[in-house]
């Protein structure tokens, strides 16, 4: 099921301010009443332009208003919780259930803000790059790592280490024909923002990978890939973001790889070679 208004609005909303917030914060406060509004009649509601509202919509993921007003129609009360708000009288099937759908979500939600131009960008840069680090700390180092993990099967030169002290030496070691991914599900990790200081001080591009859009480290990027999550009740951080993040990555392999073709494909040979040769 394709993700309604509400989930995308409270998947972002950390990340909204100003106009977008006020009509986000007006949206779900009345589920009921927006359903029947007019994108005029919203706009009246909130005290803005229909331009505003228009510009809104698109920026949550949505072509027009009307696609947009459709979704809130379809969407049942229990989208309310699709990220999976769990509690302690749901039984096994109900919570596996939530689960799978704040995974699903996430993921729909991530694609739908990412655009095809920064997908772009961030191809170019990591095929053009001299050096490729991937960092993270944490529960992101496990996105970092599968990063690292997938593009060794690609001719790019990377590198990746969890721990914290040899990541600042490598971010030490970086210039500017280098690229750095960074991920921070939050975007405020100390040690995470550290590194980002010396990387931007030495002039590498950064490619950001969080969920928060107005966090420092987002500031700190030169480019943002942002993954669509919301914390739970049960879960510190939150595991829809993890898996939206691991996709990102997974993404930005098939992405190299495809466009490096046959030389991504002379190193596969090469790995799958080397590994069959440990196998009896």
């Amino acid at each position: 099921m394709a993700q309604s208004g509400f989930a995308r609005i409270r998947s972002m909303r950390d990340q909204l301010s100003g106009s977008d917030e006020k009509i986000a914060g007006f949206i779900l406060a009345n589920p009921e009443e927006i359903r029947s509004l007019t994108i005029q009649g919203l706009a009246n509601a909130v005290g803005l332009s229909t331009a505003t509202i228009s510009r809104f919509v698109k920026r949550v993921g949505f072509g027009s208003f009307r696609e947009f007003s459709l979704s809130l129609a379809v969407a049942t009360q229990s989208d309310d919780t699709v990220f999976g708000e769990i509690d302690e009288e749901d039984d096994t099937t109900e919570i596996v259930q939530k689960v799978f759908s704040g995974a699903t979500n996430a993921l729909e939600g991530t694609l739908s803000m990412i655009n095809s131009d920064d997908w772009a960008t961030a191809t170019k840069w990591l095929v053009e790059a001299r050096r490729v680090g991937l960092f993270g700390i944490g529960g992101s180092s496990i996105v970092a790592l599968n990063g690292y993990h997938k593009l060794l099967r690609t001719p790019l030169d990377v590198e990746q280490h969890p721990d914290y002290d040899v990541q600042l030496m490598q971010a030490v070691r970086m210039r500017a024909t280098d690229v750095a991914i960074v991920v921070s599900h939050s975007g405020r990790n100390h040690d995470t923002l550290t590194i980002a200081r010396q990387l931007k001080n030495n002039g590498v591009k950064i490619i950001a990978i969080t969920a928060y859009q107005q966090s420092e480290l987002a500031k700190t990027a030169d480019l943002v890939l942002a993954s669509a999550a919301e914390e739970v009740n049960i879960r510190s951080e939150s595991m829809s973001s993890l898996i939206a993040q691991i996709t990102i990555m997974d993404s930005l392999f098939t992405l190299v790889g495809v466009q490096l073709g046959d030389k991504t494909q002379q190193v596969v040979d090469h790995i799958r070679t080397a590994i069959e040769g440990t196998r009896e």
